[in-house]
C-alpha cells in the first residue's frame, strides 16, 4: 500500500526516487525542480523529449522535457530559447547520419594518413556536442562505465545491437574484435557488451599487455603517445584467416586503439579488410576523450 502511494507521488512530481533496489530512498522535490513556464512547438518538444538526457550530481536521471527544465533552471536559461537551440543543433548532426550511423572514415584517413589501416569507421552517436555537452548516449556510456552498472550496459547493448548487425550484414563481416579494457574494473563494460550482443560470428582475441607500470590510453594527451601505447600493448592472439573483421569499441577519441589493432590484423594477414564501430565518437577530428 505504501509503495503504491509513493509511486503516485513520484508520478505527479511531488517526490523523487533516489537509488535502486534494494536501497531506495525518497525525497521531496526542491524548488528548482518545479516546472517552468514556457511554450514549445510540437517538433521541438518531441526532439527534446526524445533526445535530451541529464544526470544530476546526485546520480538521479532526468530525461526529456523534465531533464531539460532542470538543466536550464540551474543555468538560468530561458527554456523556450534553449529548446530551439537544442533542436537546431540536433537537426544539424542528424543530417550527417546515414542509416542512423555517423561515418568517420574520412576523419580516420585524415588523422593517420598512409598509416591508416581502418577501411571504414562508424559510430552510433557523438560523445558530446557544442553548448549542451555530452549527448544522451555520451551520458549513458560515461555513467554505465564509471558506475560499473551491468543493467545500464545492457540498456546500451539493446540500443546499438541492430546497428551492429546491420553493419555485419552489409559489409559481409565474418569476424569481430572487442577492444580490451585498459583500466582494471570489477565490471568491464566491453565484456558485458560482448555477452549481451551475442554475435554469431568468429571472435578474434586481442590481448592488452601490461608493462611494469599500467598506462591507460585516456591518461595520454598526445596522439603520438597514444599510437605508441596502442602499438606496444595490443597483441593479437589468433591463427585463423578472415576476409572482413569488425572492431568494436565503446568510445573513439584519438582513434589510435582501433587503428593499431587493425594494422596488426592486416600486417599479420589475419584479415583483408577492417571495419570499425564505436558507440560514441569525437565530434571534431579525433580528440582525446579522457573521461571514458
Amino acid at each position: 500500500m505504501v509503495h503504491r502511494h509513493l509511486k503516485k507521488l513520484v508520478e505527479v512530481g511531488k517526490i523523487q526516487k533516489i537509488g535502486s533496489a534494494p536501497k531506495v530512498f525518497y525525497a521531496t522535490i526542491s524548488r528548482d525542480m518545479t516546472h517552468l513556464d514556457y511554450q514549445l512547438d510540437t517538433e521541438t518538444q518531441e526532439i527534446v523529449d526524445k533526445n535530451f538526457f541529464f544526470i544530476e550530481p546526485t546520480g538521479v536521471e532526468l530525461s526529456g522535457i523534465d531533464g531539460f527544465e532542470k538543466w536550464c533552471g540551474k543555468r538560468d536559461f530561458d527554456v523556450t530559447q534553449k529548446a530551439k537551440e537544442f533542436n537546431k543543433i540536433h537537426q544539424k548532426y542528424q543530417k550527417q547520419k546515414h542509416n542512423d550511423l555517423l561515418d568517420a572514415s574520412v576523419k580516420m584517413r585524415k588523422t593517420f594518413g598512409v598509416g591508416c589501416c581502418v577501411d571504414r569507421l562508424f559510430y552510433f552517436d557523438f560523445y558530446a556536442v557544442e553548448i549542451f555537452g555530452k549527448t544522451r548516449m555520451g551520458q549513458k556510456l560515461l555513467h554505465a562505465k564509471q558506475g560499473q552498472n551491468k543493467a545500464k550496459i545492457k540498456e546500451i547493448a539493446i540500443l546499438v545491437k541492430s546497428s551492429i548487425v546491420e553493419i555485419i550484414v552489409h559489409h559481409h563481416i565474418d569476424s569481430v574484435v572487442f577492444v580490451p579494457p585498459t583500466v582494471p574494473r570489477a565490471v568491464q563494460f566491453m565484456k558485458v557488451l560482448e555477452t549481451e550482443l551475442a554475435l554469431s560470428i568468429a571472435k578474434v582475441n586481442v590481448i592488452k599487455v601490461i608493462g611494469d607500470i599500467r598506462v591507460p590510453q585516456k591518461t595520454l594527451k598526445k596522439l603520438a603517445d597514444r599510437v605508441e601505447n596502442a602499438q606496444h600493448t595490443f597483441m593479437v592472439d589468433n591463427m585463423a584467416k578472415f576476409k572482413t573483421t569488425l572492431i568494436i569499441d565503446d568510445a573513439v577519441g584519438s582513434g589510435a586503439s582501433i587503428n593499431q589493432i587493425a594494422c596488426k590484423l592486416k600486417h599479420a594477414k589475419h584479415t583483408n579488410k577492417v571495419i570499425g564501430f564505436a558507440i560514441t565518437g569525437s565530434l571534431h577530428d579525433f580528440e582525446v576523450i579522457s573521461e571514458v
